[in-house]
């Protein structure tokens, strides 16, 4: 039963309640699946979680058919005649398999190639992607005034992630919020350059 002030008008508390219980959901409306759950059951089963990218850059032509899952900062995409070549940063993965924004965490450089159409413009230098791909070997190229072996790979699946501001508001409470198993540090929503973000995200391919 609803709660009414003698004016006929919701009571403070009945009001207080209600913005409670929305809150709460708009929270676990922002919770995202665990990445394998997002993925087709083929790609899930396919993929190797064993391999490391240290292992991977120290001798990429020996996994040649693996399935792995990679995150990082892309630095160049440039559209070839069969597909979009795309030179990333590495960069661990953190919670819902995210690539961290700590670039110092990085271990190297790989390429990777998506073979259906994706323009360059819509993936510039500085987008932070997280994907599953096949590794293809190795290609090396000029980096400054060195040869640079890259591992490469194909991509299967991929993910954009929204851009952080450097003000990025954070919990203030003594506790992070939990989603589902893992801690997510970061309030919601943020506050970004284009407003506040709600979790929508039009590249969401998984």
């Amino acid at each position: 039963m609803t709660s009414h002030s003698p004016q006929g008008r919701p009571s403070a508390s009945y009001l207080l309640t209600l913005a409670v219980g929305v809150s709460a959901l708009a929270l676990l409306a922002g919770c995202a699946k665990p990445y394998k759950a997002t993925l087709s059951p083929d790609l899930a089963n396919q993929l190797n979680d064993t391999l490391s990218f240290s292992q991977i850059k120290a001798a990429p032509d020996d996994y040649k058919g693996k399935l792995i899952i990679l995150g990082g900062q892309i630095l160049s995409a440039k559209r070839l005649p069969h597909a979009t070549e795309l030179i990333i940063l590495q960069l661990p993965l953190i919670q819902e398999q995210e690539p961290t924004t700590d670039l110092t965490q990085s271990q190297g450089r790989y390429i990777a190639y998506q073979q259906t159409f994706l323009d360059p413009a819509t993936v510039p230098a500085g987008t932070r992607i997280t994907l599953v791909g096949e590794l293809s070997g190795s290609l090396t190229q000029k980096l400054d005034e060195t040869d640079y072996i890259y591992p490469t790979l194909t991509i299967k699946d991929f993910k954009i992630w929204p851009t952080y501001s450097s003000d990025y508001p954070r919990y203030v409470h003594p506790y992070p919020y939990y989603c589902g198993l893992y801690p997510y540090p970061y309030a919601y929503p943020y506050w970004g350059p284009g407003g506040r973000y709600y979790g929508y995200n039009p590249y969401w391919y998984w």
